[in-house]
């Protein structure tokens, strides 16, 4: 394995990490590395795998957010309480690393909703569907970035 796949490799497991805490683009991350060994490669079997692989990106990042933004508004929930959680889990990734971008989200979300509803048991309803969505796309955003690292980790096992 030479310092280029190396490095790519790298990248991608950085890309994956922001797929799951979302700091880092982590699917654009993914795809500029894999655009980047295709060039350094120069074999049709690199950009077959390439494309491919931009593809389930593209599919996985799209699937979670129209299904996301499909179910959240069918919900009736605001915009305003999706950034405001946002805003907050963002805030909160400083003040507990991590572990607080989840919390402040969810803390936040239901204040929002808890002001905009006044009631406890609807607003635990809507921001418990907010939450389940927001796994779930990510949770396909990163089934479509592991299939395209696992492309790219066969290509270069098997020196393509």
């Amino acid at each position: 394995m030479d310092l280029l796949a190396v490095l790519v490799g790298l990248a991608i497991l950085v890309g994956l990490v922001g797929i799951i805490v979302p700091v880092l683009p982590g699917s654009l991350l993914i795809g500029v590395a894999l655009l980047v060994w295709a060039v350094a490669t120069a074999s049709l079997p690199a950009w077959t795998i390439v494309i491919v692989a931009l593809v389930l990106l593209a599919a996985g990042s799209a699937a979670g957010y129209v299904l996301t933004g499909r179910q959240v508004t069918a919900a009736g929930v605001p915009r305003r309480s999706i950034v405001v959680a946002g805003v907050a889990g963002i805030v909160g990734f400083f003040v507990i690393p991590v572990l607080g971008l989840v919390l402040f989200f969810a803390l936040s979300l239901l204040a929002t909703e808890y002001l905009r509803q006044r009631e406890l048991r609807p607003a635990l309803t809507t921001a418990w569907l907010v939450l389940r969505t927001t796994a779930l796309g990510v949770l396909l955003e990163l089934a479509g970035a592991l299939t395209a690292a696992s492309l790219w980790l066969v290509a270069v096992v098997l020196d393509l």
